[in-house]
C-alpha cells in the first residue's frame, strides 16, 4: 500500500530521470535515481533529501520549459501548449511532496506526532 502512496513521487522521480536519459546526461540520471532510492530507507533524514529533489526537479522543468519556449517563439512558431503541458509536469512534480503529510507515509518514515504539530 505504501508504493501507491508514494507513486507520485516515484512518477515524478522516474519521469526527471527520463528527462536527464534524453539529454543523454547519465550522472544525472544516476544522481537522480539515487535521491528518489532514497524512498526505499524509512527514515526522516530520506524524506527530506527526497523533498529536495523535488523541488530540484521542479525548478529543472521550469528551465527547461522556458527555454524551450524562447526556442519556439525565436522560429515564429505556436509556445502555448508546450508552456502549459511542462508547468503541468513541474508543478506536478512539486505537488507530488503532499504525499508525506499523509498518516501512513508519515508514520512510516518514523515522523511522530510532534513534528506534524510543529509544521
Amino acid at each position: 500500500m505504501q508504493f501507491v502512496r508514494l507513486l507520485p513521487v516515484i512518477l515524478s522521480g522516474l519521469l526527471v530521470a527520463a528527462h536527464f536519459l534524453r539529454n543523454q546526461d547519465l550522472l544525472a540520471v544516476a544522481i537522480t535515481m539515487a535521491v528518489f532510492g532514497l524512498l526505499l530507507v524509512p527514515k526522516k533524514w530520506a524524506v527530506y533529501l527526497v523533498q529536495v529533489g523535488l523541488v530540484l526537479a521542479s525548478l529543472e522543468w521550469v528551465g527547461t520549459g522556458m527555454q524551450l519556449v524562447m526556442s519556439r517563439q525565436s522560429m515564429g512558431l505556436g509556445w502555448m501548449r508546450l508552456a502549459v503541458i511542462i508547468g503541468g509536469v513541474a508543478l506536478f512534480t512539486l505537488l507530488s511532496m503532499l504525499v508525506f503529510w499523509l498518516p501512513a507515509v508519515r508514520q512510516h518514515y518514523g515522523f511522530t506526532g510532534k513534528e506534524v504539530e510543529q509544521s
